[in-house]
């Protein structure tokens, strides 16, 4: 028995199984979820069970990439727009903790090198401690490391499944929150039926019209003299005629001001016209914009809106297609069957994961993290870690490179997703718990408050500061936390909490600041001491 279990991956599974058990289990409505995992490790730890460290590294690189890809498509839109209150948010609360650092440092008159260690564990930060070991020329940053490491998984752990009950959050009502900021900036398009009016367009063709164009609309369908037919770009219109315009309420109001005022009757089914949604899965034609299609001009067809991430979005000219997308188009029989080809809409193709991109994009993230980066008088790089996350991001955004689609389905992507953050928390959590309980023997209580106090207190102060001064959606406030205390198992809880992907574009967005404050904190900190 004792053979079969000195087997890393006999070690793994039984860790895995008698984790997701425990987290299933609710008390008083409370359960831990996936990350029990981690605590069944670190008990197994300590009996000497053991996971190999080559599992926690790949499934690290599969869980941060697979987070990069999943927030890539809203990080630069979510950059944009709340960047500086996020970082500002997560830079406050690094900053608490390493003002916590030094007091208790000196209270405690802790040594510097060990002291370091301490701060980069309860960040549960490598990269820092690779840092802290080459400033202080000391491996017994590692030691202080090894014996708060455990204390900052768990505290960030407990504090995030705590918060909501502290701050009395309902996790549904924040996620239909979320939902209903995302719909503000993308407004619903709706449909109506205009009566043309104005003389400056009879008798042109809706090209020479520029309608869609000033207005920002779709003309999907023209009734002329009781008759429906396509509106295509060389159809012509006539005062007296109906236009079906979709587009946001502001676009349509727009477009009353060009044709004329709305019309209150319901145009006529055509059997000339057919209305499909279709998938876009065809590599040729995705981040090529739709002029360069044309599918108006060379099918009779028109996209009359795109669904891209459950978001309703106005075409235009220079919308580009991207692969998953679903389109509502609309034309003739034949022209919307031959659209449909150019599309691809093949939901095997959509369905399928291609292990090619993840790789590749894997080991390009790896090459990206070595990459040494002058800052004044310090080289910092993003690590293995930072460089997976930042190029999950960018490949994501840039949707395809040649032949290789930088995508995955939503079902692909949560797997892949879950699959290595469970090996990663088996790895590490028994790797932690062989030497738990034999450090806080040697070291004493001081190290404990030290570990503890610097997990726990940032979490505080940045939920106090982003839910109090910047007003932030509370998913989106936790993914800031944990993406400042690089805390890869405190997403992991928020993620099992809710499906919506608030939490993953903030850790996108904050971690590789927080990244390069603690590399440069660890070089400076000790001087300070």
């Amino acid at each position: 028995m004792n053979e079969l279990l000195s087997h890393g991956y006999i070690a793994l599974f039984i860790i895995v199984a008698f984790g997701m058990i425990i987290g299933r289990i609710k008390i008083f409505g409370f359960s831990f979820d996936i990350s029990a995992v981690i605590f069944v490790a670190l008990l197994l730890g300590h009996f000497g069970m053991m996971v190999p460290d080559d599992f926690m590294k790949f499934g690290l690189l599969l869980f941060i990439f697979t987070i990069g890809m999943q927030a890539g498509p809203g990080f630069f839109e979510a950059f944009r727009k709340y960047g500086r209150s996020l970082i500002l948010t997560s830079l406050i609360a690094l900053i608490s903790a390493a003002a916590i650092f030094i007091a208790l440092s000196k209270i405690f008159q802790l040594k510097p090198d060990i002291a370091i260690g301490i701060f980069n564990g309860a960040l549960t930060s490598t990269p820092g401690l690779a840092a802290a070991i080459e400033s202080t020329g000391s491996a017994q940053a590692a030691v202080g490391y090894g014996i708060a490491y455990s204390f900052g998984v768990i505290g960030v752990i407990l504090s995030i499944n705590i918060l909501p009950s502290i701050f009395k959050i309902n996790i549904k009502d924040e996620e239909q929150n979320y939902e209903a900021g995302i719909r503000k900036d993308n407004p619903a398009l709706k449909g109506v039926n205009l009566n043309v009016e104005n003389p400056n367009i009879n008798n042109k063709s809706i090209a020479e019209t520029r309608i869609s164009e000033m207005a920002n609309v779709v003309l999907s369908k023209i009734m002329h003299q009781g008759k429906v037919r396509p509106a295509s770009s060389k159809e012509k219109i006539y005062n007296g005629d109906i236009l079906r315009v979709i587009g946001t309420q502001e676009a349509i109001e727009q477009a009353k001001i060009l044709i004329g005022k709305e019309y209150p009757d319901e145009i006529p089914q055509s059997k000339e016209i057919v209305t499909e949604w279709v998938l876009v899965t065809n590599k040729d034609i995705v981040n090529k914009k739709y002029s360069e299609i044309n599918l108006n001009k060379n099918y009779n067809t028109t996209v009359l809106k795109i669904k891209r991430s459950g978001i309703e979005i106005s075409p235009n000219a220079n919308s580009i297609f991207r692969f998953g997308d679903r389109l509502r188009i609309s034309g003739g029989k034949n022209g919307v069957t031959a659209a449909k080809k150019i599309l691809g809409n093949d939901t095997k193709k959509l369905s399928h994961t291609d292990f090619l991109p993840i790789a590749l994009g894997i080991l390009l993230g790896i090459v990206l993290g070595k990459i040494n980066i002058p800052i004044g008088n310090f080289s910092v790089n993003l690590g293995m870690t930072g460089g997976t996350l930042a190029a999950g991001i960018l490949l994501s955004r840039l949707g395809k490179t040649g032949p290789v689609i930088w995508s995955m389905s939503g079902s692909a992507n949560q797997l892949l997703r879950e699959l290595g953050l469970l090996l990663f928390m088996a790895s590490v959590g028994t790797q932690a718990g062989a030497h738990f309980v034999e450090a806080i023997s040697k070291n004493g209580i001081e190290l404990i408050i030290s570990s503890i106090a610097i997990a726990v207190v940032p979490v505080i102060v940045g939920a106090v500061i982003g839910r109090y001064i910047f007003k932030m959606n509370f998913l989106t406030l936790l993914g800031v936390i944990t993406g400042a205390m690089t805390s890869t198992p405190g997403l992991a809880v928020v993620n099992s909490k809710s499906d919506c992907n608030a939490a993953s574009i903030a850790y996108a967005t904050v971690y590789p600041v927080a990244l390069v404050f603690v590399i440069i904190a660890s070089q400076v900190l000790p001087k300070l001491l």
